[in-house]
């Protein structure tokens, strides 16, 4: 079994405690009262950490007398667990892990909505051998951080092409400053756009993507509820043309046992404030509500349904 980070669950010790203790009490105006408020991000470099960051100061501020906070994690497989475990209260993941059996089998999770789309990313330096993705063949490639959407994905997508490659599992950061020095030949990498790892080394470096038309082709015919073919648009990162290739939708889940008024308030929260986070991080305004409730197989958590239900027709 791969060897974790030593002190990453040490941060999140006592999170449990606050969802026994006191996720059922109200403070005034209907506000939930509880001492802590725990939200499962992602790793540097990732839009999962910085998106994470900003939900829980605004969270915050409306929530005065709670400890809100975004914790570091893998991603989605990691947020998934500690979900399950209850060391956190709310956590992101994309989509195509969350609806695989062997990651939600015995878990009570549901959503509070659809928040934005990722898009899988194959990069390599500007003189790079490598144009398709049969080219990994052989060759030492970052496949995300551990336990990320980014190594699910991409582990189901080499499975596919039955590529054999020389992988290593490293956050986005780490895999765009290795790439740049030539100890990597290549970083895939599952996120919203633009992913700030990559945005940094396309301005300093040039970069490319490779085209992964025929893979999102691939994977949509086999798993349609969660891939998408899409494409990365030329705007995105410095010097880099339009690039098709896939999307999964990601969501933010909670635990089952969250108070309903909680659900209610932090989905009227993403819902409502997605332009203050949008200030920040453009995915956030892919955040709203018509999408919103498009979760495929994954639960609405019934205080996120009365919100949508206020709000929008479902």
């Amino acid at each position: 079994m791969r060897a974790r980070e030593p002190d990453r669950r040490s941060v999140l010790l006592g999170a449990a405690a606050a969802v026994v203790g006191g996720l059922t009490a109200c403070g005034r105006g209907g506000v939930p009262d509880l001492p802590e408020l725990v939200i499962a991000t992602g790793p540097p470099g990732a839009v999962y950490r910085e998106i994470g960051a900003e939900l829980a100061e605004v969270l915050g501020r409306r929530m005065p007398e709670t400890d809100v906070r975004a914790v570091e994690s893998g991603a989605s497989l990691e947020n998934l667990r500690l979900l399950a475990s209850g060391e956190v209260q709310l956590g992101l993941a994309s989509l195509d892990a969350v609806t695989a059996a062997e990651v939600t089998e015995d878990e009570d999770l549901s959503a509070i909505g659809r928040v934005y789309d990722s898009f899988l990313h194959l990069l390599v330096m500007a003189d790079s051998p490598v144009r398709e993705l049969a080219d990994l063949e052989g060759l030492r490639v970052s496949l995300g951080a551990p336990d990320s959407g980014t190594e699910f994905t991409t582990t189901r997508l080499a499975d596919a092409y039955g590529l054999a490659m020389d992988t290593v599992l490293l956050n986005q950061a780490d895999s765009a400053d290795l790439l740049s020095r030539g100890e990597i030949d290549a970083m895939l990498s599952l996120t919203g756009i633009p992913t700030p790892a990559i945005a940094s080394l396309a301005l300093r470096r040039t970069v490319r993507l490779i085209d992964l038309g025929d893979a999102a082709d691939v994977l949509a015919e086999t798993y349609p509820e969660a891939y998408f073919p899409a494409s990365i648009p030329a705007t995105t990162y410095e010097g880099v043309p339009t690039t098709r290739t896939l999307s999964i939708p990601n969501l933010l889940l909670c635990r089952d046992d969250l108070d309903d008024d909680l659900a209610y308030l932090v989905t009227d929260t993403l819902f409502t404030r997605a332009s203050q986070l949008a200030a920040t991080r453009p995915e956030a305004a892919q955040i709203n509500v018509r999408t919103g409730i498009s979760t495929g197989d994954v639960p609405l958590h019934p205080g996120a349904v009365r919100w949508y239900r206020d709000n929008k027709p479902i």
